[in-house]
């Protein structure tokens, strides 16, 4: 043999060394993060996710490489597995990078089903003309309910194409937009740049739920192309810096927005023509596109006391509570932020009380947040407890005995409920996934 050979030889073994070694610390790696998922209990994905088929994947890593969430999947036994579920959030980008398309984005799970209205692929609910899109179609993330509200106007606007009746009458929409957060304006945006007749109506501000987080509250998003505006580069902002970008995407497209126009009743007539009611007056539209969030309205504690002054659903301006004892109610990512943003103001005395036994719903950096903090002593945590009632200062709590704890502010983090009712009323059914792919990955 010669030198050479040799020499080929031992870098090849060298590289083949280095190769398996690195293997074997990356599989000893994702082995703890999954186990500890298991022991945290975290290892429910919370929203739109990934399921492997495991027939069709040729094991790439591509999934795992691409993931801006790291670590979300990793390798364990050589093949693929969600090791870090709760901290996935829906980007879907590992959908994207299978080459073989083993990858579906789902929603729910047997233990946790989701409660989505029921969509075609091409966001069309079971009543025709009547369209979905954005975080009340189960899409969560800020460029996926843009991505969301594009498409869905694509989609209507090769419906009315195939059927142009009712252009000769100027007061009838092509089509009503209800909501201006990021899907109601992506929907706006891509109206105008096909020259629909089109409004965008929000019964509040332009910016939607956004407007109600907290001060500089940390948004995640990711890169998306906005109609007649261009491509915007953002994946970890803040509150103000996004609502800064819609208002310059509002200026500079002049796409039309109303606010403060509520959204009372909707029908839809024989003639396939909407008639809705709203607080402005009425409108007539050939299709409506609901793009209005999860939250009919924030879900209850059910406790006496509830309707007090001092008793809220969000925070807003943390400033407002410095020096307060304040109460936080919850277990997710809403409840475990509010509790973290109050603990920050000087003299302010935070305790968030959770029902249950891990705080499996949230990220898992607000979870290791929540721990530091804790360990900290910056806030108080009160696991398996749940209140009994609100009275004037005070909240009583209930583990293994009653408990009065004294209180200026009480917040209630633990989500919205879907406006099943009014969709039931407009005719759009609901139905639960369990681990089934989103409608809008089936088109």
């Amino acid at each position: 043999m010669t030198m050479a050979a040799v020499a080929v030889g031992s870098v090849v073994a060298g590289g083949l060394a280095y190769y398996f070694s690195r293997a074997a610390t990356e599989k000893k790696r994702f082995e703890a993060l999954d186990k500890k998922a298991q022991k945290l209990g975290q290892h429910e994905p919370v929203s739109l996710h990934p399921r492997i088929d495991e027939h069709t994947c040729i094991c790439t890593s591509a999934c795992i490489e691409v993931c801006p969430e790291k670590d979300v999947l990793g390798m364990v036994d050589g093949r693929p597995k969600l090791i870090r579920p709760s901290a996935c959030i829906g980007h879907g980008e590992c959908q994207a990078a299978c080459p073989v398309n083993a990858i579906t984005l789902v929603l729910g799970t047997e233990k946790r089903g989701v409660d989505l209205p029921r969509l075609g692929g091409d966001f069309q609910t079971n009543v025709p003309g009547l369209y979905i899109a954005g975080e009340l179609g189960g899409m969560g993330l800020i460029h996926n309910a843009v991505n969301q509200g594009t498409q869905a106007v694509k989609a209507i606007a090769k419906t009315l194409t195939a059927n142009s009746a009712g252009r000769s009458d100027e007061s009838l929409l092509d089509l009503l937009v209800v909501g201006a957060g990021p899907a109601g304006i992506g929907a706006g945006l891509q109206a105008q740049s096909l020259g629909l007749r089109f409004a965008v109506v929000d019964q509040d501000s332009m910016g939607g739920a956004l407007r109600s987080f907290p001060r500089q509250k940390i948004v995640m998003t990711a890169p998306c192309e906005l109609p007649l505006y261009g491509k915007v580069q953002l994946r970890r902002t803040t509150k103000e810096a996004l609502l800064e970008l819609w208002e310059q995407v509002v200026q500079k497209t002049s796409i039309p927005i109303e606010e403060k126009v509520r959204v009372n009743d909707l029908k839809r007539g024989d003639d396939g023509i909407f008639t809705i009611e709203t607080s402005t007056g009425t409108r007539r539209a050939r299709r409506v596109l609901l793009a209005i969030g999860r939250r009919g309205a924030p879900r209850k504690l059910g406790v006496p006391g509830e309707d007090l002054p001092f008793v809220t659903y969000k925070l807003i301006e943390p400033e407002q509570y410095r020096g307060s004892r304040c109460a936080v109610f919850g277990g997710g990512d809403n409840a475990v932020e509010t509790a973290l943003i109050l603990s920050r103001e000087p003299g302010t005395t935070v305790t968030l009380v959770h029902r249950g036994e891990a705080f499996d719903r949230c990220k898992p950096e607000n979870a290791a947040a929540l721990d530091k903090a804790y360990s900290l002593k910056q806030l108080e945590l009160r696991k398996r407890t749940v209140p009994t009632e609100i009275q004037p200062g005070v909240v009583v709590l209930k583990e293994r005995r009653l408990e009065r704890l004294a209180v200026d502010y009480i917040f209630v983090c633990i989500g919205g409920e879907l406006p099943t009712a009014w969709l039931s009323k407009i005719g759009i059914e609901v139905t639960t996934l369990r681990g089934e792919a989103h409608p809008a990955m089936q088109s």
